[in-house]
């Protein structure tokens, strides 16, 4: 795995969730590594910090890249060249702190001279950090609300442009510049009107419960009996649509982190929870044990395994990239390349037919992508029907109704397409591709 290389800073204690949020800025910028990966290593100076720093540096990092060309912007006017990536990032940061969160600019600037100073001793970095950022706090704070959102990074935004246009995309921009809300599973969805008035929430159709951005999720009523889960809306309606019954042997076949296979043990049903990773899998026992649902992790490749029987129901969320869960991780853009995509979806065809082959006459599939791009979703789809004469796809739309989803979500195809900027008005949701299958007995 590659080594984040951001310097190591010998700075004042107030500084230390600064000089970590730049190092994990440092991460994803230079070293191509994601927030997740560089958040889950037991190295590095957030393993330093108590956890109120630790928590603080993780969401200046966070929204100073979801806002990072809108920093650019506004940087733009004071800098005649580019500075060194880590002074580039420290600017970066402390125009995000002054503008978007209207911090006192005299504690921001001189925190970033500090670290600069401490990164770079013997350069002129320090007195040109001074000086851009005086300009900054001399701005208007009224430019930032103003600002248009800015466009995601050409190379991540044109392939999107390609699938479904500019307009579409711009208004996929919109949502992602903002922190999207909490929506949470609960584990007995009889209760949601309840849990809706004890937790403040508002229940989306579909089930899913969603609260204001900004929570402490470990603090909120319900987190420590395993009444719920975190889990995005649109992440949500692979597993309900399967509709897994208590008598089913159904199979997640790509389980990690676990939120569909909650779901599935939720409904009673015999559940095989089954990753290639061992540390993500980890994660799915913890979450089952917090929930007191029963499932059987195996870690093993989808590809590779072999069951004593074929199970009744089969989810697979494939591994994807992600593209439509950007307004989550705003660090996507800078590490995803979505011009080529013909090694992960080779990869998805053969877990598809793997879980075909799996499944048992009459049995039942649905395949889920969390991707933006047509070729992860309504291509792979397509493509999977002329492989195999013996499914059926699904028409959605009589499911979706049900549901109160909207119809337009449907494809042509029968199968269901979430945008980012559905339900814009509310905060949007993740890009999700979804179709169904029976195979015939």
């Amino acid at each position: 795995m590659p080594r984040a290389r951001g310097p190591v800073l010998q700075t004042p204690e107030k500084h230390a969730a600064r000089a970590a949020a730049l190092w994990l800025m440092t991460g994803v910028l230079e070293d191509g590594i994601s927030l997740a990966d560089l958040l889950s290593r037991g190295s590095g100076p957030m393993t330093t910090l108590v956890p109120e720093d630790r928590a603080r540096a993780q969401r200046l990092a966070t929204e100073t890249l979801r806002h990072l060309r809108t920093c650019d912007q506004m940087l733009g006017p004071h800098l005649r060249l580019a500075p060194r990536l880590f002074v580039h990032n420290a600017l970066r940061l402390a125009t995000y702190e002054i503008m978007g969160t209207g911090a006192a600019s005299h504690g921001v600037v001189n925190a970033a001279v500090d670290l600069v100073r401490a990164a770079q001793p013997d350069s002129k970095a320090p007195g040109l950090v001074n000086a851009v950022l005086r300009n900054i706090a001399r701005r208007d704070p009224a430019e930032w609300q103003a600002a248009t959102p800015a466009s995601l990074p050409k190379p991540f935004r044109k392939p999107l442009v390609a699938a479904w246009g500019g307009k579409i995309v711009t208004a996929m921009e919109a949502v992602q510049v903002h922190v999207p809300p909490l929506d949470l599973t609960l584990k007995a969805q009889e209760d949601a009107a309840t849990w809706a008035e004890t937790l403040g929430a508002r229940v989306l159709p579909g089930g899913s419960l969603r609260l204001p951005a900004g929570q402490q999720v470990s603090a909120l009523p319900g987190y420590a009996e395993g009444a719920w889960w975190v889990q995005d809306a649109a992440a949500a309606l692979p597993a309900r649509l399967l509709a897994a019954q208590s008598s089913e042997r159904v199979l997640d076949m790509c389980a990690a982190p676990g939120g569909k296979t909650l779901q599935l043990a939720a409904t009673g049903a015999k559940v095989t929870a089954l990753d290639i990773s061992e540390a993500r899998m980890r994660r799915v026992s913890e979450n089952l044990a917090r929930t007191r649902l029963a499932a059987k992790p195996i870690v093993e490749d989808a590809l590779n395994y072999t069951p004593p029987m074929l199970f009744d129901a089969i989810l697979l969320d494939a591994p994807c990239s992600a593209s439509g869960t950007v307004r989550r991780h705003p660090d996507l853009p800078y590490l995803r390349d979505l011009s080529d995509l013909a090694d992960i979806t080779a990869l998805q065809a053969r877990l598809f037919d793997r879980a075909v082959g799996l499944l048992r006459p009459g049995g039942r599939l649905v395949f889920a992508t969390c991707s933006l791009m047509p070729e992860e979703g309504e291509a792979q789809a397509a493509t999977a029907l002329t492989r195999h004469a013996n499914l059926r796809a699904w028409d959605l739309e009589p499911k979706c109704a049900e549901m109160d989803l909207p119809a337009e979500w449907v494809t042509d195809g029968g199968a269901l397409r979430l945008r980012p900027d559905h339900w814009a008005e509310i905060g949007g949701v993740d890009g999700f591709f979804i179709a169904g299958f029976t195979k015939a007995s």
